[in-house]
């Protein structure tokens, strides 16, 4: 057998603290992104590491890792309208872990993936259930901001009780069911053809009323025309529009009954 002093030489001291580094690990590196979760023989502590490296006592101290980086989920919900229309909605939330918190989080609920599937995708299904029962399914389209807003505030308030931070949440798509889709297609048609007959109507109108107009003017011309014209006018209309020829006489009795307004009203008239 060796004896004790010769365990003691230097290189066999490097070798015994590699195998005690390799056996019992007590160096823990904690990533960027990341907070370590002491536990002393199980437990919780209220230490949590930040990133970079720690030493902790073998068998005695471990650590969980867990990241505090933004996260996203995705879910796909089904709900009902105000007006009992079915909605079928797609969201994504980002989120993360709050890091002074982290340690509760994995106490309470446990690793990222429990806390998506017992934690925050229920928690979305249940809020976009009671929201989407708040509006029509008319509303959910015109209102989708308010929507969107009320889902929000819902999220953010239930979810940090379980040490989880709303970061962002979309409605990436909101739709409803196929016959829902073609009633609306219906009333848009209608609503379009009647603002279409509506537009006629008016347009027609406006063209009545113009007409009316116009045959008031002319009406109103006739009889200024009527009270201004004397005789000696219309004497001079008749001249200023005589071309200088002089009618076909035909027989004798027109040549003595020939006088000058006659022979002018017979050159206005041609």
């Amino acid at each position: 057998m060796p004896r004790y002093s010769e365990l003691l030489k230097p290189v066999n001291l490097i070798f015994l603290l590699l195998l005690f580094l390799i056996f019992f690990n007590p160096l823990v590196i904690v990533k960027a992104g990341e907070r370590g979760i002491l536990m002393v023989f199980g437990k919780v502590q209220t230490e949590i590491l930040d990133e970079g490296l720690h030493f902790i006592i073998p068998v005695a101290e471990t650590v969980q890792k867990m990241t505090v980086r933004i996260q996203k989920q995705e879910i796909s919900a089904e709900a009902s309208s105000k007006d009992l229309q079915e909605v079928f909605t797609d969201v994504a939330l980002n989120w993360h872990i709050i890091p002074e918190e982290v340690n509760l989080a994995f106490q309470q609920i446990g690793d990222e993936q429990t806390i998506v599937e017992a934690i925050i995708n229920p928690v979305i299904e249940e809020i976009l259930k009671a929201v989407m029962a708040k509006y029509t399914a008319e509303e959910i389209i015109t209102r989708r901001e308010n929507v969107k807003s009320e889902v929000d505030d819902l999220l953010t308030s239930q979810l940090i009780n379980y040490h989880i931070q709303v970061d962002n949440i979309s409605l990436v798509h909101v739709h409803f069911s196929q016959r829902f889709m073609e009633a609306v297609e219906t009333k848009q048609i209608a609503e379009q053809e009647a603002k279409k007959a509506k537009f006629l109507v008016l347009k027609a109108i406006k063209e009545a009323e113009v007409k009316v107009n116009l045959a008031k003017g002319e009406a109103e011309a006739q009889t200024l025309l009527q009270k201004t014209l004397t005789p000696e006018i219309l004497h001079k209309q008749i001249i200023d529009k005589w071309n200088g020829n002089l009618p076909l006489v035909v027989d004798d009795k027109f040549i003595h009954g020939l006088n000058l307004e006659s022979l002018l009203n017979h050159q206005l008239t041609q």
